[in-house]
């Protein structure tokens, strides 16, 4: 077999990096080989095999059903232009597991029809794990292929990367493969991923929970604890904002206690955010080059699990910023998203943003704090939405209230966060409707 391409790190065998990941908590083995011979392949599915069962773990084989069956594997893997799920039922043995990856609403709808025992979605985003037969669906796609499995029990799983959806059929699992088997260490990298997906399990079934009712004593309790915490903590906050108002965001930042930095340079944006505590996106003076730091940018804190903050000014005035927005949040995960009624409106794709409607409906629908500005101002979480009487008609007589708002914002969430990240609870969590709901409010 050509090793050149291997994605394990150099000196680590096989077998070896896929015991440490069962050691880690790995619930399900696919082995997939498309160069090697059969018979080259039949022996490393029969050694994967002696080990999954040692830990009690199912096989499953990718499109060869000739090797799952020599193996007595627990099930296959298809693809769309792989064996038919009910042929491939009638050649295994009663109870094996039958997957087939779905990139499309007509796979998953065949796919229910035939009665896969799961589906794999995606890929979510590019890979080089393999070579990808059809685009990537993106965050807001596998929301949509989700909302297609809604009234059935088929389990989904997100192909490649992690993390939860929207929509009430929440996925079930998430298939890795460089971020385990390219892993230094796949036994701490398959404990952190699982971790994580804990997690966003939690965060689904929080949010089917009764919404407790909070007093106006608990809010402004949590929002005197945030603003201390930003004070104490002098939280770094990167912005990536409005060019006309950057120094008075960067002001506003340091007035509340917080530290500006002003960088949009997209290689920067792996080093800024191993730094930073939260990151502010405004579109404001947006141009085609600095989307591309603003993706890497919301990337990677989303992977450092801080805050991100979403301010989408002017979107709908421009195709270019609709289709900016949208490449966005089909990347990332938003913490907060901060609009006027209309910028709200045109990101729902709704005439109109009203306190019961598009703010609510947004906020579910992107999993995050949506506030909604103006003479009232709205913040909700999906569930609770609360009202803050704060505005004044000299705010719309000068340049970046809004701007600098958004800079607040980031600052207190960047807070609540910290303030929680020693919390096992949280691990994981992208979003936490109370902390950020809390800082949103205090902004």
């Amino acid at each position: 077999m050509d090793l050149s391409l291997s994605l394990l790190p150099v000196g680590k065998p096989y077998l070896e990096a896929l015991e440490q990941a069962l050691i880690g908590g790995v619930t399900i083995v696919q082995i997939r080989e498309k160069v090697a011979d059969t018979a080259e392949f039949l022996q490393i599915a029969q050694e994967s095999k002696a080990l999954c069962d040692r830990y009690n773990v199912p096989l499953l084989v990718n499109d060869r059903i000739d090797i799952a069956l020599a193996i007595n594997a627990h099930g296959v893997h298809l693809g769309q232009s792989d064996m038919p799920v009910d042929i491939a039922r009638k050649l295994m043995p009663k109870g094996s597991i039958i997957g087939i990856s779905c990139n499309s609403l007509d796979d998953v709808r065949r796919a229910r029809q035939s009665k896969a025992d799961y589906v794999g979605l995606g890929a979510v985003w590019d890979t080089q794990t393999k070579k990808l037969t059809s685009p990537p669906i993106g965050v807001r796609g596998l929301g949509v292929l989700l909302e297609a499995l809604d009234g059935s029990d088929i389990p989904a799983t997100r192909l490649l990367h992690g993390s939860v959806s929207s929509t009430s059929h929440a996925l079930d699992g998430v298939a890795v493969v460089s971020d385990i088997v390219a892993s230094p260490n796949p036994e701490t990298a398959a404990r952190r991923l699982k971790s994580i997906f804990k997690a966003c399990k939690r965060c689904i079934l929080d949010s089917s929970a009764p919404t407790s009712v909070w007093s106006r004593g608990e809010i402004l309790d949590n929002v005197t604890t945030i603003m201390d915490g930003v004070r104490n903590l002098n939280p770094l906050v990167h912005q990536m904002t409005n060019n006309v108002v950057s120094t008075q965001s960067a002001n506003i930042t340091l007035a509340v206690g917080a530290s500006p930095i002003m960088a949009t340079a997209p290689e920067e944006m792996s080093d800024l955010s191993k730094l930073s505590n939260g990151l502010l996106v405004n579109i404001g003076t947006l141009v085609s080059g600095s989307v591309q730091g603003m993706l890497r940018g919301g990337y990677f804190v989303n992977a450092a699990k801080n805050p991100v903050v979403l301010d989408p000014v002017g979107v709908g005035a421009s195709d270019f910023r609709k289709a900016s927005v949208n490449e966005l949040l089909n990347a990332w995960q938003p913490t907060v998203i901060k609009g006027n009624a209309g910028e709200l409106a045109a990101l729902a794709g709704s005439g109109e943003a009203t306190s019961k409607g598009v703010d609510r409906q947004l906020a579910r629908k992107e999993r995050c704090i949506v506030v909604l500005t103006g003479e009232t101002d709205y913040v909700s979480d999906g569930k609770r939405v609360l009202m803050l009487k704060n505005g004044h008609p000299l705010l719309g007589k000068i340049t970046g209230s809004g701007c600098m708002l958004g800079s607040v914002i980031t600052a207190y969430c960047a807070a609540a966060n910290a303030l929680e990240s020693d919390d096992d609870e949280h691990e994981g969590k992208l979003t936490r409707g109370g902390d950020f709901l809390s800082a949103a409010v205090g902004a």
